[in-house]
């Protein structure tokens, strides 16, 4: 059953809380209210955003060079400054929702650079592997919706619960695993590519997939909820936020995988 207040819905993801509808005095007034079909096409401007600054750093990075075809110091900056730049820009979306029409696209803009250069660095170790986790990841994100859209994967309370859970724990395993390493130390096994750390990513990408049909139905609901317009591009964010997950941790994997090779 849905539950009884179209505003009473949880997601995993951080930057989709339950909060972020929640607040009815800011529902929409003169400037409309957030549609699905409003969501959907922010959100494939992002994508396109996303793919055309990646494009540029993939460009730079694999250009010939006298070293050879992968240019790594040329990407490096630009990996850094998507990687700082996306974070706080996050950061600042999360807590000025009304702002998102703005830094919605500047988050994809940089998350491109971000994952660009590391797609350079994982290509050039594993070659061929980035047009695989660019296919898993679009795949899955296409798959996922057409399964929620059919009625094939119905969202219920204990399913909120449980994603929302598992992505709990696993932040909580990141956490440790970076202060671990402030000592020279990790989490043992489940970074490598035996069968313990190939398990572990499975069940990542699984969760991250996951979150994905949160996201879809939390958005259906805020649609209903009759959120303001801006609410629109503050979705996309969330949506890009959980694709760049998907995507980095689909790399893992099958960076895992190659090693085993």
């Amino acid at each position: 059953m849905p539950p009884s207040n179209p505003l009473a819905v949880r997601s995993s993801n951080p930057v989709l809380n339950a909060s972020t509808f929640g607040n009815r005095s800011t529902i929409a007034g003169t400037a409309g209210a957030m549609t699905i079909d409003g969501t959907v096409n922010k959100t494939a401007l992002s994508l396109v955003i996303l793919l055309i600054t990646a494009a540029w750093v993939w460009t730079l990075g694999t250009a010939q060079t006298l070293e050879g075809p992968a240019n790594l110091a040329a990407v490096a900056p630009w990996t850094m400054v998507g990687v700082v730049g996306g974070f706080i820009v996050a950061m600042v979306t999360t807590f000025k929702r009304e702002w998102s029409p703005a830094l919605a696209p500047a988050y994809a803009a940089l998350e491109g650079l971000a994952l660009g250069g590391i797609s350079v660095v994982t290509e050039a170790r594993y070659p061929g592997i980035v047009s695989q986790a660019v296919f898993l990841t679009f795949g899955t994100l296409g798959a996922l919706l057409l399964a929620y859209r059919s009625g094939f994967i119905k969202v219920t309370d204990n399913l909120r619960l449980g994603i929302f859970a598992a992505t709990g724990g696993i932040a909580l395993v990141y956490l440790v695993g970076f202060i671990m390493s402030f000592f020279g130390t990790g989490i043992p096994m489940i970074h490598g590519s035996g069968m313990v750390g190939i398990g572990f990513s499975l069940v990542v990408v699984g969760v991250a997939a996951m979150n994905l049909v949160l996201d879809f139905d939390f958005i259906e609901q805020g649609a209903a909820a009759g959120a303001p317009k801006y609410m629109e591009w503050y979705a996309a964010f969330g949506l890009m936020v959980t694709l760049v997950w998907l995507y980095i941790e689909i790399l893992r994997l099958l960076s895992k995988l190659q090693e085993r090779r």
